[in-house]
C-alpha cells in the first residue's frame, strides 16, 4: 500500500480505471445488470448491442439528447480496448461472430460499488463462528499426535451426546431472527464470491492458453521441448494451491448426494420467515446451479489448451512432411540435371562401401505346397431336435423406452446418476442395453439438450454396475461393468 504502487494501480489496473471513469454508472450498472446479476458468462455481439441500445434510450429520455451520445457497437468496441480491459472481446471456434464477457477486474469493481450499498444491519456473530470453525479445521487437521486428535473427538462427541439428550428431553434451542438474518446475509456474499472467483480461475488458465500461443507461434526447436515445457506449465497450474482448490470444489461439487442435501436446505432456509423478509435474489434459489455452470466453463477453457497442442503437433507433422518431400523433389531435379552432363572427378564419397553378395546356390529351392486331401464322409445327422430359431434371434434395444426411463427419474429429481438410474430399473437386455443408455449420454456434446436432457461425465469417478445374465449352461450369473459416472440433469 505504499504511494508508488498505489499511483501504478490507478493508472493502469481496469478496475480502478473504471471507477474513475465518467461512464462508471453506465458501465457497472449496465453490466451488472447483464452478466453478474443472471451469471451470463458469454454474450453475442447482436444481442449485447441490442440491449445497450434500449439502455441508452432509456438514459437519453431521462438525461437529454446529449447524455451518452456515441452508439452501442462504439462503446462495447471501446470498453473492450487493450487500454481499457474492461470487456473481453473474442471468438468462439467456427463462428465469425463477436462474444463478449466480463474480466475479473470489471467484476471485482462492481463487487465493490454492490458493497457500498446500505445492508440491513452488519453481522458479526456469524463470520467470529466461521473464523473459530476454520481455526479448529486447521488445528485438526494438522495434528500429528493420535492421542491428541482422539482426545478431540471424543470431546466432541461427548458434546453431541449432550446436545442430543437436551433435544430428547424437549430442550430444542433455535435460532432467533437476527442470527438466521447474520448466517444468511454471509452465504449470500460468499455465494456471490464464489462466483467471482470462477471467473477470475477461467481468467489464469486462458492467460496460460494465450502463452502456449505465443510459445508455439515463435518457437523454432524440437517438438519435445516445447511439448515439455507447457506441460510442465500446466501441472504447474493444476498442482498449485489455486488448482488442488478448485479440483477439490469440483469434485465436490459433482457429487449428487451433495447437490441433493443442497437443494433441499436451500428451500428450507428461504422458506423461513426471517430470511424472506430480507427478500434475497431469486436466482439464490439455484446458486449451486449457477456454481457448475461458471466450472463446466472453466473446464472447457482447459480443454481448448489441449486442443491448441493437438493443433500443434498436426501442424508440425505437416510442415515436416512437406520439408521431406522438398528434400526429395530437390534431389531429383538436380539428378535429372546431372544426367546429360555428368560431372568430372570424385563426386562423392560413400563410407564402408560394400556389395551384398547372395550367391545362386544359397537360395532355398522351390517347395510344393500340400494340398489337403477330402476323405469321403457321410455326414450322420442326430436324433436331437436342434433349436435353430436363436440363431436367427436379434436383440433390439428400445431408445424410446429408456429415454422415457431417464426423465420419468428426473420428474422425481433435478439429477440423477446412471448408477442409481439403473438401481431402479435394472438391465433387461444386459451390456447391449447399457451400451445403449451411454449412447444417450453421449449423442453429441456433454453440453448437448437431447430431448430436455442433459448428460454429464465424471471422469475422475469409477462407478460399477451390475446386472444379471444367463452364462453358455444357462445358469444365472451377475455380470459387472465399470465406466465413469454418468449424471443425467434437467
Amino acid at each position: 500500500m505504499d504511494h508508488a504502487t498505489l499511483t501504478t494501480l490507478r493508472e493502469r489496473h481496469p478496475a480502478w480505471r473504471l471507477l474513475a471513469s465518467p461512464h462508471a454508472p453506465l458501465l457497472a450498472s449496465f453490466l451488472h445488470r447483464v452478466f453478474v446479476a443472471p451469471n451470463v458468462r458469454g454474450l453475442s455481439e447482436a444481442d449485447l448491442t441490442e440491449v445497450l441500445e434500449d439502455e441508452l434510450f432509456s438514459l437519453r429520455e431521462q438525461l437529454g439528447r446529449d447524455a451518452y451520445p456515441k452508439g452501442a457497437p462504439d462503446y462495447l468496441n471501446d470498453w473492450a480496448a487493450p487500454d481499457k480491459g474492461w470487456l473481453r472481446k473474442y471468438y468462439k471456434p467456427g463462428t465469425d461472430e463477436a462474444q463478449f464477457d466480463l474480466t475479473p477486474a470489471t467484476e471485482k469493481a462492481i463487487a465493490w460499488l454492490v458493497s457500498l450499498t446500505e445492508r440491513p444491519f452488519v453481522g458479526t456473530e456469524s463470520r467470529l463462528l466461521t473464523l473459530f470453525a476454520l481455526l479448529e479445521q486447521i488445528s485438526a487437521g494438522t495434528e500429528t499426535d493420535p492421542v491428541k486428535r482422539v482426545e478431540e473427538l471424543r470431546k466432541k462427541r461427548e458434546e453431541i451426546d449432550a446436545e442430543i439428550a437436551r433435544v430428547l428431553a424437549g430442550d430444542v434451542p433455535l435460532l432467533d431472527d437476527t442470527a438466521v438474518k447474520d448466517r444468511f446475509q454471509q452465504f449470500q456474499q460468499l455465494a456471490r464470491e464464489l462466483l467471482a472467483d470462477f471467473r477470475e480461475v477461467e481468467h489464469n488458465f486462458r492467460l496460460l492458453d494465450r502463452k502456449v500461443r505465443e510459445k508455439i507461434a515463435l518457437w523454432e526447436g524440437a517438438k519435445g521441448a516445447l511439448l515439455d515445457e507447457i506441460m510442465g506449465e500446466r501441472d504447474a497450474i493444476g498442482d498449485s494451491d489455486q488448482g488442488r482448490s478448485f479440483r477439490a470444489f469440483w469434485d465436490f461439487l459433482m457429487s449428487s448426494r451433495r447437490q441433493e442435501e443442497l437443494s433441499g436446505r436451500l428451500d428450507r432456509v428461504l422458506a423461513l420467515p426471517a430470511v424472506a423478509a430480507l427478500r434475497p435474489e431469486p436466482r439464490l434459489r439455484r446458486v449451486h446451479h449457477d456454481w457448475l455452470e461458471a466450472g463446466e466453463h472453466t473446464q472447457r477453457t482447459v480443454a481448448q489448451l489441449s486442443q491448441q497442442l493437438r493443433r500443434f503437433l498436426d501442424d508440425r507433422a505437416f510442415l515436416e512432411n512437406r520439408r521431406i518431400l522438398d528434400l526429395l523433389h530437390g534431389i531429383e531435379s538436380k539428378a535429372l540435371g546431372l544426367r546429360t552432363a555428368a560431372p568430372s572427378g570424385t563426386v562423392m564419397h560413400i563410407n564402408a562401401m560394400g556389395a551384398d553378395i547372395e550367391l545362386a546356390l544359397e537360395r532355398p529351392l522351390f517347395t510344393p505346397s500340400e494340398k489337403p486331401r477330402l476323405a469321403d464322409l457321410a455326414v450322420v445327422t442326430a436324433e436331437d431336435d436342434i433349436d435353430t430359431a436363436r440363431l436367427f434371434g436379434q436383440i433390439v434395444i428400445d431408445k424410446a423406452r429408456l429415454r422415457s426411463a431417464i426423465q420419468r427419474a428426473l420428474r422425481r429429481q433435478p439429477q440423477i446418476t446412471l448408477r442409481e438410474l439403473l438401481d431402479a430399473e435394472p438391465l433387461q437386455q444386459g451390456l447391449a442395453e447399457l451400451v445403449a443408455y451411454l449412447e444417450l449420454a453421449h449423442s453429441g456434446d456433454v453440453s448437448d439438450d437431447l430431448d430436455g436432457l442433459r448428460a454429464l461425465v465424471d471422469e475422475t469417478v469409477d462407478e460399477p454396475v451390475h446386472w444379471q445374465a444367463c452364462n453358455a449352461a444357462g445358469e444365472a450369473v451377475t455380470r459387472e461393468a465399470h465406466l465413469p459416472r454418468v449424471i443425467f440433469t434437467r
